[in-house]
């Protein structure tokens, strides 16, 4: 197989995504907010959709 010597830059790992929010998961400016209903990896771009 074929494979290159080295790379610009490599993908980062993500890791899992289990368990609920501990840090992070209230509102703290303002009156209200979003809130995920099921874990996802979403783009800058959806959030502003």
């Amino acid at each position: 197989m074929l494979l290159p010597k080295r790379v610009k830059h490599r993908k980062q790992h993500r890791g899992r995504m289990t368990g609920t929010a501990s840090r992070g998961n209230k509102v703290t400016y303002g009156e209200w907010g979003l809130a995920a209903a099921e874990p996802a990896w979403i783009t800058a771009a959806q959030i502003m959709d």
